[in-house]
């Protein structure tokens, strides 16, 4: 029996006091009085996409004018500005196997010297890890076992939202229609890969789709299964779903504060502990009502670059977050964008030079905030 049937009361309901109460216990426990943030700089290297989901705003077919991929001078002019403000993180956005669809974003990536995007994408972490000192952290979607072995040793960590577990989604109609690499099987698949490389990585659900309670939750049993197996998971985002004018699910209703307290509060719970668990906070104007649900963690905010996935929602001013996280007894921490437990263990998690310059980031007091657990 699951988690859902043996917890929710088919009568009553979820106990949504009861549940954040011990999300928060659990949270306090394993990550004491913190919440913390990676300040990143944003570069969505190509808006172009073989998927076309249907509350995506993102992507652009390959006709529109705004299609295209990032030069090297533009990924390292942005790189570049994100260190003057302080940023240690470079997050790489990027639509899934374009030139597998059109012929634009083929002939573009020929144009640059590549033939895949993955190709183009190693080598523009390289060139940030040779220029700056920016720790690149990618955000590719699925991947092969051989895609996985190409960007392991440009990157301090790797990403992909689950999202959500039901097939019935990518259906006629639902928002995965014709997309195939948002097929359930494939991006379990993904998490199995990293796993068996050793890659930190990050995952989530995006809610307000079209998905049950349950199988919101059927997909957290499945992640924290998969975490069992091989350790790698380490951090997990509830993202709601906005609504945006230029969207097929422009009508479409948003979770509301409680679904999303329900949700995070439900994930801390069935997670291990170890998992950070994290909401982003420019996506509800309540925001700071997260942590009462079990967060420790905001993600990534840029002091410079727009959130290129919802653009119409700012980032907080972390000055401003970090006052609202004091006031209600949470001091606010800047980390890196791989975890503590994942350092110093070049061999396993991370690439030699990689591991060095996450360690020289501590030791030259450039993150003071992030705890260096292991680290000689």
């Amino acid at each position: 029996m699951g988690w859902f049937k043996k917890n929710i009361s088919q009568e009553n309901g979820p106990d949504l006091p009861k549940l954040l109460k011990q999300a928060s216990a659990i949270r306090d426990k394993h990550w004491g009085k913190q919440i913390t943030y990676s300040r990143k700089v944003f570069v969505p290297l190509t808006n172009m996409c073989r998927d076309t989901c249907s509350y995506c705003t993102f992507v652009k077919h390959p006709d529109k004018p705004e299609a295209k991929i990032l030069t090297p001078d533009e990924v390292l002019t942005t790189a570049r500005n994100g260190e003057k403000y302080g940023c240690k993180e470079i997050l790489f956005s990027l639509g899934e196997k374009p030139e597998l669809k059109y012929k634009k974003a083929k002939q573009d990536l020929a144009k640059l010297g590549q033939s895949t995007m993955i190709g183009y994408l190693k080598e523009m972490c390289d060139l940030v890890l040779k220029e700056t000192s920016l720790l690149p952290h990618i955000n590719a979607g699925t991947l092969s076992e051989e895609e996985i072995d190409e960007l392991k040793p440009v990157s301090a960590s790797m990403g992909m939202m689950l999202e959500t577990i039901t097939k019935r989604l990518g259906e006629k109609g639902g928002p995965h229609y014709a997309c195939p690499d948002k097929t359930p099987i494939q991006r379990l698949r993904t998490l199995h890969r990293a796993g068996k490389k050793n890659v930190p990585f990050t995952t989530g659900l995006l809610i307000g789709i079209g998905e049950t309670l349950e199988e919101r939750i059927e997909a957290l049993e499945e992640i924290n299964s998969i975490h069992k197996q091989y350790g790698h998971i380490q951090e997990v985002i509830v993202q709601n779903f906005t609504r945006k004018s230029d969207i097929k699910m422009a009508n479409h209703p948003e979770p509301s504060l409680e679904d999303m307290l329900l949700t995070l509060s439900i994930a801390r719970i069935i997670l291990s502990p170890d998992i950070s668990l994290q909401a982003p906070p420019n996506l509800s104007s309540r925001h700071i009502k997260y942590i009462q649900a079990g967060i420790n963690d905001w993600g990534g905010i840029s002091p410079l670059t727009i959130d290129f996935i919802n653009p119409e929602r700012a980032w907080p001013d972390i000055s401003a977050l970090a006052k609202s996280c004091g006031d209600i007894g949470y001091e606010l921490k800047e980390r890196l964008t791989v975890y503590p437990k994942f350092i110093n263990q070049p061999c396993t998690y991370l690439n030699e030079a990689i591991n060095e310059r996450v360690k020289s980031f501590s030791m030259d007091n450039k993150c003071s905030s992030y705890k260096m657990d292991g680290v000689n």
